[in-house]
């Protein structure tokens, strides 16, 4: 009997891939079903649901699940969602299809899914709008509407994927026929909800910690699953492998990093380095719910949440994505409230004063004495072939980036935040 907490949405595991015959059988309807070319933000997003991790989703949402979603944090039918989960189509496309029809989702050629279309709608430009107000406006320096939009357009790439999308959506379910090229370019890290919750049971984890990565994981990083690790019986350090923006750090650059890292500096058999195949939306708070979410149905009921979770430049405040958790609804059923909760953990530093890690709640010392961590400022020094102070990160690791960025033959900007530069320490 599993100790871990339930999937979320009290279904259990919603896997909307098909396997076997039934695979082969919907592979050969595929190819002569009208076809939709998709993004690499849907392809993502298919994929977690044919694996579960979109659990109870199993499909596209509707017109009113977007309106409950981005307004109230909930599905149409009460259960607790954070962000859109959307397919867009082109006029063109969107005319070409009715209600009932069922379509071919593709990308490069590979065909991905089929989807039965339950709802088509426009989404006007006026209404894209609402949805980045909604759901990527934040609290900081740029919450002021109009400063907002001046900077958002130009510099979030959350909100210029949301307003790039096409003029309809489609909504209803969907078959999952490919995971991609994951399983076999992420073999061995590339894991389904279902294999991360069969190595748990085996393990007899119950209290489990979920560290999120897009960054290379410096010593910040490395504290917070330790005092993770204090507390819980593992820790699953799950690494983004999908699509990130320019200047990130490819996945098989962090994972190398990441097992150097467990093997040398973690007690193994407690830890889990895997990877997801989403691409960053950088909704900041919203999206440290969305993490937290589909964490659930991974088995993890504890969200590590630091400093400026999933944000991008001045956008969010400090720690709103922690504070987000205070206010989003519970549900009466039990099983369509968020059930992964936050460990919320302050601004984490090394101290020379204190001789070792730190947080701004056990270090009584100033910000001379600390050595400000942050995967953006370590980016911004190594594509700048600048030193790396004492203490930012393990020698080991930063060979391996050291190595990432003289192989490269063309330089990324790398953009310093003032969270990264510790101005508002």
């Amino acid at each position: 009997m599993s100790k871990l907490v339930a999937p979320h949405g009290g279904k259990g595991l919603v896997c909307c891939k098909l396997e076997g015959a039934a695979l082969e059988a919907e592979r050969k309807k595929a190819a002569g079903l009208k076809k939709i070319e998709i993004s690499s933000q849907v392809k993502g997003d298919l994929i977690m649901l044919g694996i579960g991790g979109f659990s109870p989703l199993n499909g596209f949402m509707t017109k009113a699940d977007w309106k409950s979603v981005c307004e109230d944090f909930l599905l149409a039918n009460g259960t607790f969602w954070p962000v859109p989960v959307m397919l867009d189509a082109s006029a063109a496309d969107a005319a070409a299809i009715k209600v009932g029809d069922e379509i071919t989702l593709e990308r490069n050629g590979e065909i991905y899914a089929t989807m039965k279309i339950e709802e088509k709608f426009e989404m006007t430009e006026a209404e894209k709008k609402w949805e980045c107000e909604k759901v990527y406006k934040g609290h900081g320096e740029e919450s002021d509407d109009k400063v907002f939009w001046e900077i958002a357009l130009k510099d979030h790439p959350g909100v210029q994927m949301v307003m790039a999308r096409k003029e309809f959506c489609l909504a209803g379910p969907v078959k999952v026929l490919s995971e991609g090229e994951f399983p076999e370019k992420f073999k061995g890290v590339y894991l389904t909800p279902a294999e991360t919750r069969a190595i748990m049971d085996e393990k007899g984890w119950a209290n489990v910690a979920s560290m999120q990565l897009r960054n290379p994981m410096h010593r910040s990083h490395e504290h917070l699953c330790k005092i993770a690790l204090d507390v819980c019986d593992g820790v699953l350090i799950h690494s983004l492998i999908g699509n990130l923006k320019p200047g990130d750090i490819p996945a098989d650059v962090r994972i190398k990093c990441i097992d150097t890292l467990i093997k040398g500096y973690f007690v193994p058999e407690h830890v889990i380095n895997a990877g997801y195949p989403l691409d960053m939306r950088y909704a900041g708070p919203r999206e440290a719910l969305l993490h937290a979410t589909f964490r659930q149905n991974y088995g993890v009921n504890k969200m590590i949440i630091g400093r400026d979770h999933a944000g991008v430049g001045d956008f969010y405040t400090l720690f709103e994505a922690q504070e987000i958790f205070d206010t989003i609804p519970t549900p009466e059923d039990p099983g369509k409230r968020l059930l992964c909760e936050p460990l919320k953990i302050d601004w984490t530093f090394y101290c020379h004063k204190c001789d070792g890690m730190a947080s701004m709640r056990t270090c009584p010392h100033g910000k001379d004495d600390r050595v400000i961590l942050s995967g953006t400022k370590l980016r911004h020094a190594l594509s700048n072939n600048q030193p790396v102070v004492d203490h930012f990160g393990r020698e080991e690791v930063l060979v391996i980036l050291r190595e990432y960025y003289a192989s490269l033959t063309e330089k990324v900007e790398v953009k310093l935040q003032s969270h990264a530069e510790g101005t508002k320490m």
